[in-house]
């Protein structure tokens, strides 16, 4: 399949165009006309030479998602579920906050982790995507935001997958969709989501950026995450809080600790005091999220009262803590479950 074109920030296009025996300036053009004007065939950047326009058609593909389906809740969220090229498919969400809206974006095409309150884990890992099909999804939902006079303000990469298995592409989007020419979302715009890769934790600390960190933690004991998240029995609690201690370290930047309160499960009073002491002294935020309901898990959500006392135990250690609004709570909210309905693993 030819590459895709949203895969590439100003200087590969500057890099891609001295190839071609073309002034290094045509590369603003291009970008320009993907992310600026946002068109959809290469015809349309009539500012090009023909020869060049034919030649970018040749080499690139500009479409490389399908929408198969797309849900709108009451509160504004919208899931689309996308086919790719190959087959697959895959799931992006627009949500509004008060603060803008904010794209969540997918970087594999399922997931090979296996937490167990997840959908995305279910049918496991097919590949994953190059930085152009995750581009891609921010663009087209900028597509969708621009009749309503509205942009992305902030992108979460917290799909499907796990970011830090597919790191170079990664990397390479964040350049892409923070580049100058292209959709000029900063980087303290943008998070990233790990389960708790420790090698790319320590890596992404390394990295010189201001993008922000979130961590699924989802237990306070070692015994019980490795219950819930098989990744633990590879990189253990010990070495995830060692590889956050080193992030905190070297950028000063507050990490954003995920834990989805399943019932009867992980959020009971001597849980909460658990992670208090755990986290205590950190530079964090602990973000409460109550459980989506998936059938094929059948989890059980923690009672609001619960919650909130839940949340006032972590504050008596000094723990910022937020709760996480629900979105999409009206269609298939949680991660993979819309296209697990459409393969038929739900």
């Amino acid at each position: 399949m030819k590459p895709v074109a949203y895969g590439l920030n100003t200087d590969h296009w500057k890099n891609w165009m001295d190839q071609q025996g073309q002034p290094s300036w045509r590369a603003d053009q291009v970008m320009n006309w993907l992310f600026q004007k946002r068109i959809t065939d290469f015809k349309e950047m009539t500012n090009l030479p023909r020869d060049l326009r034919l030649r970018l058609a040749d080499s690139f593909t500009l479409d490389p998602l399908t929408p198969l389906e797309v849900q709108t809740s009451r509160d504004g969220t919208v899931k689309f579920l996308f086919g790719l090229r190959d087959g697959h498919a895959i799931e992006t969400v627009i949500m509004r906050h008060r603060y803008g809206n904010s794209v969540c974006v997918t970087t594999q095409v399922g997931c090979r982790i296996g937490c167990t309150f997840c959908a995305s884990t279910l049918g496991g890992l097919k590949r994953n995507l190059e930085a152009g099909e995750i581009v891609a999804q921010v663009v087209a939902a900028q597509r969708f935001l621009d009749p309503k006079g509205e942009r992305v303000r902030t992108v979460v990469v917290m799909g499907s997958g796990e970011p830090f298995e597919n790191y170079e592409e990664t990397m390479r989007f964040i350049r892409v969709i923070n580049d100058p020419g292209g959709l000029r979302i900063g980087q303290r715009h943008i998070t990233v989501s790990t389960s708790g890769v420790v090698p790319c934790i320590r890596k992404f600390a390394e990295e010189g950026l201001q993008v922000g960190l979130a961590v699924s933690l989802h237990a306070p004991n070692n015994e019980l995450r490795s219950k819930l998240m098989p990744i633990n029995r590879r990189y253990p609690l010990p070495e995830l809080m060692d590889a956050c201690r080193y992030y905190l370290e070297l950028t000063g930047r507050r990490i954003t600790f995920e834990y989805a309160l399943i019932g009867g499960r992980n959020d009971g009073e001597e849980h909460a005091h658990e992670l208090g002491q755990l986290l205590s002294g950190m530079k964090c935020l602990v973000n409460l999220i109550p459980v989506n309901f998936v059938p094929e898990r059948n989890l059980q959500r923690t009672p609001r009262e619960q919650i909130l006392r839940f949340q006032r135990i972590l504050q008596s250690y000094r723990v910022n803590t937020t709760i996480r609004r629900e979105h999409g709570s009206d269609i298939d909210a949680a991660c993979g479950q819309l296209r697990a309905k459409r393969i038929g693993v739900l």
